[in-house]
């Protein structure tokens, strides 16, 4: 058995994917047009039995590390309905100084259809160093729910953050137009940060939602009693903003399940996040 990293060309050999996956409607349901995997990315279509499709990314190389990079590209035709999520938890190890682990999303949606973004929860492990983006472009008429959670460090196995980088950024566009941006930041310190009140309160598992859709400002007061007191909930110009806060992965997900369930029309979520 190997006790030294297996090097490429003077390099450690570095975990690489790329995924891609174009959908069209074919009488009356969302299909499969184009499909590319390479790398530690896989895609796989559990049978549903409405209109829709569920597509689940998979890294096949269990985790990323500094250097490792994933790439997923979605391409929603006219009228189509896809709910795009993750086999698992996507852990974040210990990175090597100077390295950073990359992911980057990018969807398109075209008139008349829906997408939910709705991969499970990203864990940070102490030493981590990830970027990570999402750039979303809808048509005019277009919806979409999009998700991400983030755990720093997992509580029941007494894990502790001290120093990670984390950096994520979302752009999403309608008809062009930039319609949602935001940026966050943190580390190296994060373990001072996470304890500031004015950012997590010390709360290690938090998670971003955003509906866009011209009928969500009937859902806001819903949303808020779903929610509770960690967290709140904002809508305006067609969008809904979620953030909530909790102390580990279960309990934001007691509250997460139902408030995705109440943003998706009542539909349930994908069975992988029961699994």
């Amino acid at each position: 058995m190997l006790d030294y990293p297996l090097v490429v060309q003077g390099r450690a050999q570095r975990a690489s994917g790329t995924g891609r996956l174009s959908v069209r409607k074919v009488e009356g349901k969302t299909r499969i047009a184009k499909l590319f995997q390479e790398g530690c990315a896989k895609l796989r279509f559990p049978v549903v039995a409405e209109d829709g499709l569920e597509a689940v990314m998979i890294n096949s190389a269990g985790g990323l590390t500094g250097g490792d990079a994933m790439q997923w590209n979605f391409v929603l035709g006219d009228f189509c309905n896809a709910h795009i999520t993750t086999q698992a938890c996507e852990k974040i190890y210990k990175a090597v100084s100077g390295t950073v682990a990359t992911v980057s999303t990018h969807i398109e949606a075209g008139k008349g259809s829906f997408v939910a973004w709705l991969p499970q929860e990203t864990i940070l492990f102490e030493a981590a160093d990830l970027k990570r983006s999402l750039n979303v472009n809808l048509a005019a008429d277009a919806k979409a729910l999009l998700v991400e959670s983030t755990i720093f460090g997992r509580k029941a196995f007494g894990e502790t953050i001290d120093t990670v980088r984390f950096s994520d950024q979302w752009r999403v566009r309608q008809e062009g137009q930039l319609i949602h941006a935001e940026n966050f930041a943190i580390g190296p310190n994060a373990g001072s940060s996470l304890k500031r009140s004015a950012l997590f309160g010390d709360y290690r598992a938090v998670t971003t939602v955003l509906l866009v859709s011209p009928h969500c400002e009937q859902l806001l007061e819903p949303a808020r009693l779903v929610i509770g007191e960690r967290g709140g909930a904002s809508s305006w110009m067609g969008k809904l903003l979620v953030r909530m806060v909790d102390i580990d992965a279960y309990h934001l997900r007691k509250r997460l399940i139902p408030l995705l369930r109440l943003l998706n029309g009542g539909a349930e979520l994908p069975r992988i996040w029961s699994t």
